[in-house]
Parts: structure tokens; sequence; C-alpha cells
């Protein structure tokens, strides 16, 4: 008879450890969501449609890219705001709308910077913002481009960015470069290059890089966690 008590009382003791874990569990994803949304919320109020996001991608291809452009960023998308909810407007596999903390939750430590036009009232009316969604709806679905040709059949993340300010807005954000341009000094960048082109590296192909960007005196930082 003891022995069977003692058994009760260890299965209900184990049983209240599981009630009390998934309790606490369920609560702790209750507050990440809800700190989530509250950034969100206060972001809403900072960003502006059309602001330019960057952050460090956690792709194959990343740490190539951040060697031979010297940046701390290798990906970038355009924020516009929906129904309210964020949305990040980006060149992936396939060009999408992502929302906000996926993309962030994506990258790197979570760490983003936001930058804008530094005469963006004047530019980004809601005709120029309109004409900029049009724009992209041209781009949305079609494939990544892992070879960096200046083409629209594919195309890359700050190419997509590039392309939908020199077409909607008029403005060129950035210089275009070739790829003989960028630090191919690196065995993590030649290996990338072997792996994507072979011995027939298009030196002189046109690029545009989301660290050019990203220093443009064209733009200016509005937020960075």
């Amino acid at each position: 008879m003891k022995k069977i008590l003692f058994i009760a009382l260890i299965l209900t003791f184990l049983g209240f450890l599981l009630y009390w874990g998934t309790e606490m569990y369920q609560f702790a994803g209750g507050v990440k969501e809800g700190a989530q949304r509250l950034q969100q919320f206060k972001l809403t109020k900072e960003i502006q449609n059309g602001d330019i996001i960057f952050q460090t991608s956690k792709s194959s291809q990343s740490k190539a890219i951040q060697l031979a452009t010297n940046s701390r960023y290798s990906h970038m998308g355009i924020i516009y705001e929906i129904d309210e909810q964020l949305f990040v407007f980006e060149a992936i596999q396939p060009v999408k709308l992502t929302p906000f903390n996926k993309w962030v939750n994506r990258g790197e430590n979570g760490h983003y910077v936001i930058k804008r036009l530094r005469n963006s009232n004047e530019i980004l009316t809601q005709a120029t913002l309109k004409k900029m969604k049009q724009v992209g709806e041209k781009f949305k679905g079609k494939n990544y481009d892992l070879y960096f040709e200046w083409s629209d059949d594919k195309i890359y993340c700050s190419e997509l960015v590039w392309k939908i300010y020199k077409e909607a807005a008029h403005i060129e954000i950035g210089e275009l470069e070739q790829l003989s341009d960028f630090d191919l000094s690196n065995k993590i960048v030649q290996s990338k290059m072997k792996e994507r082109y072979g011995n027939k590296i298009p030196m002189d192909e046109k690029v545009i890089s989301p660290a050019e960007m990203f220093e443009s005196d064209k733009l200016i930082t509005v937020f960075q966690n």
C-alpha cells in the first residue's frame, strides 16, 4: 500500500512539473510574441513606406559578399506598410513580400539598419510609392540571380531595390560598379566565384552591391537595433 501511495505521489509531482513547464513555455512564447508586436508598433510610427532595410544574411554566399565589398551587410529590401503591418519586399528565392519580423529573424543576430532618402518627404509622394509598387510587381515571383547579371530575367537583392528607385523615383542610390571593382583577393571569395563562374568570371559585369547603397550619401540612417 505504501509503495502504491509513493508511486502515486511521484506521478502527481511529475504531472505538476510537466504542467508548470508547459505553462512557462507558453508564457515565454507569449512574452516574446508580445515584445515583437510592441516593437513593430513602435517601428510603424517611425518607419515610412519606401524605407530601405539592411541586414547580414546567413546564406552560404553572405561571407563572400561581405569580404568582396568590405561591408558588414549582405542583404537588403524595401519596407512597405500594408494593412498596418510591416513587410519587406526582397529578392530571395523567389522575389516576394516577407513579414517584417520574419525578415529580421532570418538575419544574423536579428540585427538590421533602416535608411531613408534625405529628401524623402519631397520625393516619396503617394504617387511615387504607388509607382514603386507597380515596378516591383514586374519582378515579383522571379528567381533570385545567383550570377549577379544586369538583366531583368532574374534579380538579386540590391539590384531589385536600385532598379525600383531608379524607374519609379528617378533616383540612383549608389554608383554602379563592375565585378572587377570588388576585393576578390580572399580565398572565400575566390572559391565562391569559382563555384559560380568556373574559369570564366565576367569581370566587366555591371553590378550594384548592398555596401554601395548602404554608403550612399543620398540615404540617412533612421533606425538600427
